[in-house]
């Protein structure tokens, strides 16, 4: 089941992110990599925003991160999220990308069990048209959570 509804507008790749949606359909996670000063940067731009060259790669990571910041939205912002109930939107800061951070969902995860610092990893969810998206869920490796209110 998709995390979210069909009828939300997919990726329309260009000439700079390309590369990063066709790596998505092999299921392999790619951050855009700088060959002179060796750093990572997203999104996928023509010259590295740290050093200004444009002697770029792509470079595949483990697309293990952790929850950055987050929000659940309880109001439709697109037509086809009417009906849907709560969703949210997630940002992933990954763990071997530099300082790389991707807006995305954290699925299987109750609204109430997210939180900031969260470990999770990458999977796919193949939506309209084919498109294949990177979503993020709890990571099996990480216990989980203590309910709130409760100290270890």
């Amino acid at each position: 089941m998709a995390y979210l509804p069909a009828g939300m507008p997919t990726p329309q790749p260009t000439r700079d992110d390309a590369p990063f949606w066709d790596a998505c359909k092999r299921g392999a996670l790619t951050i855009r990599h700088c060959d002179a000063c060796g750093r990572f940067s997203h999104p996928p731009m023509p010259a590295c925003p740290h050093c200004a060259s444009t002697q770029l790669g792509w470079q595949e990571v483990s697309g293990n991160g952790t929850v950055y910041t987050y929000t659940v939205s309880h109001h439709p912002t697109h037509s086809a999220l009417k009906g849907h109930g709560a969703y949210n939107v997630a940002v992933v800061l990954l763990d071997d990308a530099d300082d790389v951070r991707l807006v995305t969902n954290i699925v299987d995860v109750a609204p109430q069990d997210l939180r900031i610092g969260l470990p999770v990893r990458v999977v796919w969810e193949t939506v309209d048209d084919g498109c294949v998206v990177p979503r993020f869920r709890r990571r099996d490796d990480v216990p989980s959570a203590q309910p709130r209110g409760v100290q270890s």
